[in-house]
């Protein structure tokens, strides 16, 4: 088993996803507010990628660090790129994946570009390219690190053998996989790719890590309640501390910019829960008792 390489070091990463959609910080003196309240907080990891918002995200996002200069010492960066999505002409008219050497240079420039740095602290491939030439893209992102342009590389969504052939081919470690994982889709923990991760010593973080909101549905909505009250939390930490419970503890990459829900959040992060709690939870959201 390879040492976990664990590149982001925080409880918790705030995913910029939505930020374009959030009108009261589409200003840089507010938005600058929001990111400093955050780093006094112990969360200095934010994740973009560039076609959030249609690269608006990131525009927003550098823009309240070009009105606050010193925060940009104190933030570290996520950035994924891969994902063509549908234009309306060729040879856009349909999404796709382009891991080639020019798309993902010039992808990670426009990054830098549009957020006002001169480094994205982690860059991750964003989609497995089934047309993927593996040496030439681990040649690309070798020449991103030399270049100084990205910290450290790793990958999103890729399964055990499509992460294997990239690091095959690469002279350098991929850090982490960002995957989905929740109460609501906890297939990665049954099907082998956890036990993958852990041998490989891949980082996990965990995307839509509150499964949009519906961890707070149904049954299991009504068991994070009940036991949430008994653990002096709310549902939204509870949630992320089942997940933080799992070996290696995974970092949840939470979209929400809401600034309550990202403080019980950050409490549920440093909750450990009991066996028996983590899997009545499990228990709930299967809707099926545990064999």
């Amino acid at each position: 088993m390879v040492e976990q390489n664990r590149v982001v070091d925080t409880p918790l990463v705030l995913g910029m996803m939505r930020l374009a959609e959030q009108k009261s910080l589409q200003q840089p003196g507010p938005l600058a507010d929001w990111i400093e309240r955050r780093l006094d907080q112990g969360l200095n990891w934010f994740d973009h990628a560039d076609i959030y918002g249609d690269g608006r995200c990131e525009t927003l996002f550098g823009a309240a660090l070009a009105a606050r200069p010193e925060l940009k010492s104190r933030v570290r960066l996520i950035g994924k790129a891969d994902i063509v999505k549908a234009g309306g002409q060729a040879p856009k008219q349909v999404t796709h994946y382009d891991t080639s050497a020019e798309h993902l240079t010039a992808a990670v420039d426009g990054s830098l570009e549009r957020l006002g740095v001169e480094q994205l602290d982690l860059f991750l491939v964003h989609r497995p390219d089934p047309l993927m030439d593996p040496e030439a893209t681990a040649r690309t992102l070798e020449r991103l690190i030399q270049s100084g342009k990205v910290g450290q590389v790793g990958v999103s969504n890729f399964l055990p053998e499509q992460w294997r052939l990239l690091q095959q081919a690469l002279g350098t470690r991929l850090c982490c996989n960002q995957l989905e994982l929740s109460l609501r889709a906890s297939g990665l923990l049954f099907n082998g790719t956890a036990e993958a991760l852990q041998r490989d010593g891949l980082q996990l973080l965990a995307w839509s890590p509150l499964a949009g909101g519906r961890v707070e549905e149904e049954w299991l909505g009504e068991r994070l309640a009940e036991m949430a009250a008994q653990a002096g939390c709310g549902t939204t930490g509870l949630a992320l501390a089942w997940l933080r419970r799992l070996p290696g503890q995974p970092v949840p990459v939470m979209g929400s910019l809401n600034d309550a829900r990202i403080a019980d959040a950050l409490a549920g992060c440093e909750l450990e829960l009991s066996r028996p709690d983590w899997f009545a939870l499990l228990e709930a959201a299967r809707g099926q008792r545990v064999p």
